[in-house]
């Protein structure tokens, strides 16, 4: 019986055996419920610029993530696409620049933003997957550099250095979004839309052959998969989740400039899915929690001993460099690495034969 019990394969048919339902871990579940009942207990700031701005920078930095988790390509224009839907939604919709903006319905300009943003990201994408390693990264970053000076000198459909402002969300079901609880609600659901797609997407045919080609271009190719169509639909994937995150981060601050999209904010995003970790979709909402943590209280308490809340970044900075120099892959690894401590036997690390 002991056997029987302790046979692996057993385990497995048990496993698979069990509803999707039952194979949930008991923490997600714990999770969940917590995000769901976070407004019972949570202030009007916690929920409004800790929450919903880690949501909200989650979806960029899992953009990022899929697509150097997922398809080897590390690419620093995520926030560059954000910023073009937030831009967009402004320019088709409605804001405090009326003599721009369109004041098209939410039905039209919402889903038009999103497809100029995918069209971009898919423009960049075919012009990266042509590169590999660090010439990925400075196509992506001089793309980025590129967007940020044009948007603040293009004064006639990007409004220069000001940007937009006045830009709502729209006052659906006659909800205001903006408030703290219907935004907190509204971010997290579409944060959950993203991290649900992007697990699924990962499990699908497309995302397993997006593996392969990051693992192996050559043998893919010679098994018939065309390496560069599979990155460039990746590209259009991660452009499609970090549009919607540049919209509602356009909603939260009721505004749009270049310096939301700048090359700080883009390098922010890809420290965002380290420190959290790329090999898993929940690793960049860790990171963006962590990040907004720091950034929202770290000033305050360098104030209160005598320092300057300049030294923010420098924080940021030394976090990155110890958790990349300790845990390669974030934070997301130095927790495997506890689990695997955790689980081994003390019996073979004393070199002990338990036969």
């Amino acid at each position: 019986m002991a056997l029987a019990e302790s046979n692996p394969a057993t385990k497995v048919r048990d496993v698979r055996e069990r509803g999707w339902f039952e194979r949930i871990p008991a923490g997600y579940w714990v999770v969940c419920i917590a995000l769901l009942i976070m407004p019972a207990f949570a202030s009007e700031f916690t929920l409004y610029q800790v929450f919903g701005w880690s949501f909200i920078l989650g979806m960029i930095s899992l953009s990022l993530m899929f697509l150097g988790g997922y398809g080897g390509m590390v690419s620093l224009v995520q926030m560059s696409v954000a910023g073009l839907a937030g831009y967009m939604v402004a320019i088709f919709g409605d804001s405090a620049i009326t003599d721009i903006s369109l004041g098209w319905p939410w039905y039209i300009a919402i889903p038009l933003a999103l497809v100029v943003a995918i069209f971009f990201g898919t423009v960049v994408g075919s012009l990266a997957v042509r590169t590999e390693g660090i010439y990925t990264i400075m196509i992506t970053l001089a793309v980025a550099a590129a967007f940020f000076y044009f948007t603040r000198q293009n004064y006639a459909v990007f409004n220069g250095f000001s940007g937009f402002n006045g830009v709502l969300p729209p006052n659906l079901f006659g909800v205001d979004w903006r408030q703290s609880i219907p935004f907190y609600y509204l971010t997290l659901f579409w944060a959950a839309v993203a991290y649900f797609a992007v697990l699924y997407i990962s499990r699908a045919p497309f995302g397993l052959a997006l593996q392969g080609v990051r693992d192996n271009p050559r043998r893919m190719a010679a098994l018939g998969y065309n390496v560069n169509a599979h990155r460039i639909a990746a590209y259009a994937f991660a452009a499609l989740i970090a549009g919607t995150g540049g919209i509602l981060l356009t909603w939260q601050s009721a505004q749009i400039s270049p310096g939301t999209a700048g090359i700080g904010p883009a390098i922010d995003i890809l420290v965002i899915a380290v420190i959290g970790g790329m090999s898993r979709p929940i690793g960049p909402f860790i990171g963006a929690f962590i990040y907004v943590l720091l950034k929202t209280f770290a000033i305050d308490v360098l104030l209160s001993v005598g320092l300057s809340g300049e030294r923010f970044q420098l924080l940021i900075g030394l976090g990155f460099l110890a958790i990349v120099f300790f845990s390669p892959d974030g934070l997301l690894g130095l927790w495997d690495r506890w689990q695997d401590y955790r689980k081994r036997d003390p019996l073979l690390d004393r070199g002990e034969d338990r036969l």
